[in-house]
């Protein structure tokens, strides 16, 4: 089947037309815009159409998109862009023959199973064994999913425990909460373990220490992302309070991490999904990531049983959406039939 795919993110949209299965996936035509160039998803799928000559129903009968925020049926208001999305007015629009929504976490998790052995990298082997698996994706924000098991396969569920609360362990902890209360006033993980979370955590240490942004630093954030800046700086060692910004995140990427994956009893193995740490790959290698993962006290042998694994490409909440769509048709043929 040929399914038109997006994942829409705060920062980033991608768009493609999926070929799959329901196990392989390939992608064609896959663009990406900055999601905020747009005022709606009908506009953006609009653009991508006429670029592409995609035509649905006749080049792509279905759509399905994957959505950085809480999708509730066939409705999501978008965590970080001011769009209202529904599967059925994209349908009437755009002249789909079906639409489907999920969770953009959901859509990594569904895409796991389409990923091939150099699609991943290997942070922490594990006893491998099948099991229940989740996915923690630090990107623009803090995204998590589960894989429920059922004995014979996985099947992927959305949450929105990027958004728990934070919990902090030691004197400097608890003042990074003081300070990011003073700010936010709720302290959720997402604002200490995310991109956002690098750029607060860089902003907490500078006022612990007497010193200013160097003006090539606040150039490099005038340009552009300051997480990835802060990262850059802390890799070639050009800023003290940079290094220990990303040693401090990684830290709390950990811990996070890990609650997610005691909580799921993950036995099945953590992905880690999101921009941060592929592009950050020999830094989340050496950094304290796996001392947070397994502190968690008499849970620790549990703990140190579970794979960790990155997830490399970029692109799969495509392949997850692609998935998705597939295994959604397949089941109401099923439902269909057996009524029939």
């Amino acid at each position: 089947m040929r399914v038109l795919v997006g994942d829409i993110g705060g920062t980033k949209t991608g768009l493609g037309v999926a070929e799959t299965d329901g196990t392989v996936v390939t992608l064609r035509e896959v663009r990406r815009y900055p999601s905020r160039d747009f005022d709606s998803l009908e506009s953006l799928v609009i653009a991508y159409l006429q670029e592409t000559g995609q035509s649905p129903p006749r080049d792509c009968p279905c759509g399905a998109f994957a959505v950085a925020g809480p999708v509730e049926g066939r409705h999501c208001r978008t965590t970080n862009l001011p769009w209202e999305i529904d599967a059925d007015l994209l349908e009437h629009l755009l002249d789909f023959r079906a639409v489907g929504l999920l969770n953009d976490l959901e859509a990594v998790a569904w895409g796991v199973r389409a990923l091939g052995h150099d699609d991943l990298a290997v942070l922490y082997p594990g006893e491998p064994s099948a099991g229940n698996a989740c996915v923690v994706a630090a990107g623009t924000g803090l995204g998590e999913a589960g894989l429920f098991w059922d004995g014979v396969r996985h099947h992927p569920f959305a949450t929105e425990g990027g958004h728990t609360d934070f919990a902090p362990l030691d004197e400097r902890e608890f003042a990074l909460l003081g300070y990011l209360q003073q700010r936010f006033g709720r302290v959720s993980w997402e604002r200490v373990a995310s991109g956002m979370g690098i750029g607060n955590l860089y902003d907490f240490l500078l006022s612990r220490h007497p010193v200013a942004t160097p003006d090539w630093l606040a150039a490099d954030f005038a340009a552009g992302d300051r997480a990835a800046a802060i990262a850059a700086a802390a890799a070639a060692g050009r800023c003290p309070v940079c290094v220990e910004t990303m040693d401090l995140f990684f830290s709390l990427y950990g811990r996070e991490a890990g609650n997610m994956g005691l909580k799921h009893l993950a036995l099945g193995g953590v992905y880690l999904g999101g921009g941060i740490a592929p592009k950050n790959l020999a830094a989340l290698s050496a950094s304290g990531f796996l001392d947070g993962f397994f502190a968690k006290g008499r849970m620790e042998p549990l703990m140190r049983r579970m794979p960790v694994r990155v997830i490399l490409r970029s692109d799969t909440p495509l392949l997850g959406a692609a998935r998705y769509s597939c295994a959604v048709r397949g089941a109401a043929t099923l439902r269909l039939t057996q009524e029939g």
